[in-house]
């Protein structure tokens, strides 16, 4: 009697797979192991070491060149999404492992959103207000609100997300003024808005919203001298990647109170560990990584990694192979 494969799926945090596509399949034809917690070092290679296919949600358990060459039953990898930046593929690519990915889905638009659901979350003091009413309150020092028509919307990127930013902050009644290290006068204008220089746009706008690339000009770029140029009133929000900002620094800075308020998607180690000074900074809005977290986006994942695993199986071409 011919072995079942053993296939391994990682990162299923929200235990949302199952929801959106069929597993008969994979469930009659292969030993299936899906993990929900986070998998790290000794106890991600307990998991994974007699896989013959493993699926990764993400990039939320890290492949190294070490980790994959103590797995020598490995015959292929895929993950969702169509870049992993905790994946070594080049290991992979010299033991002819073949890989797969999934379409991303629509996680611009859902980011856009989230970064908006942040920056009026923090404008307008949800949480305290309704903290206020459970408690049995009506109104205090914090329910006298300011407005965002009029102010300063300050986007660092103007790409795909920050352009759907920026058009709501013009909905909204903002004057929006961009930087990035490559943006143009021309780029800016083309979403009406203004380039200006990364100090101006710290220092004048109420609300600072970052969509970069965490690359080589771009990683730590808001510092303590940073942040100490934007406005006591100002809100920081970042739905990008953490490691654009100094979070130590703006744990500081937030305390000294310039700037008035940060709200963040993205952590330097996810998930935040419990004891991480980030859970309890004062006038910091912080959210679980929501960017991509969204229905059509799990859909996505959930029939990618089935109708993948399916054609592995079968022998069949992939439907997204990864070729890095």
């Amino acid at each position: 009697m011919t072995q079942l494969p053993n296939i391994v799926i990682l990162g299923d945090y929200e235990r949302a797979l199952r929801h959106f596509s069929r597993w008969d399949k994979l469930e009659q034809n292969a030993n299936l192991t899906i993990h929900h917690e986070p998998l790290r070092d000794e106890a991600l290679y307990e998991a994974v070491k007699d896989a013959d296919a493993i699926a990764i949600v993400r990039d939320r358990s890290p492949f190294n060149e070490a980790m994959i060459a103590r797995l020598p039953k490995l015959k292929f990898l895929m993950f969702t999404g169509e870049r992993n930046g905790t994946l070594e593929a080049a290991a992979l690519v010299s033991r002819n492992i073949p890989m797969a990915c999934t379409p991303g889905g629509p996680s611009k638009e859902t980011t856009a959103e989230l970064t908006w659901a942040l920056i009026l979350g923090a404008s307008k003091r949800l949480i305290e207000q309704n903290a206020l009413i459970a408690h049995g309150g009506w109104r205090d020092e914090l329910s006298v609100l300011p407005m965002l028509s009029g102010q300063r919307l300050g986007i660092m990127g103007l790409g795909a997300i920050g352009s759907r930013v920026a058009r709501v902050g013009h909905a909204f009644g903002m004057e929006v003024v961009t930087w990035s290290p490559r943006m143009t006068p021309e780029r800016a204008a083309a979403e009406n808005a203004k380039s200006v220089t990364l100090d101006e746009l710290l220092s004048t706008s109420k609300v600072v919203t970052m969509h970069l690339v965490a690359g080589p000009g771009t990683k730590g770029i808001i510092s303590a001298d940073q942040l100490a140029l934007m406005r006591p009133d100002s809100i920081l929000i970042n739905t990008s990647r953490s490691a654009l900002i100094n979070m130590p620094d703006l744990c500081a800075a937030l305390k000294k109170g310039a700037p008035g308020q940060a709200a963040v998607d993205v952590f330097d180690v996810e998930p935040l560990p419990k004891d991480d000074p980030l859970r309890n900074t004062p006038n910091l809005l912080t959210t679980p990584h929501l960017g991509f977290i969204a229905e059509p986006i799990f859909e996505t994942f959930s029939r990618g990694i089935t109708e993948t695993l399916e054609a592995w199986l079968d022998q069949k071409p992939v439907p997204h192979p990864f070729k890095p």
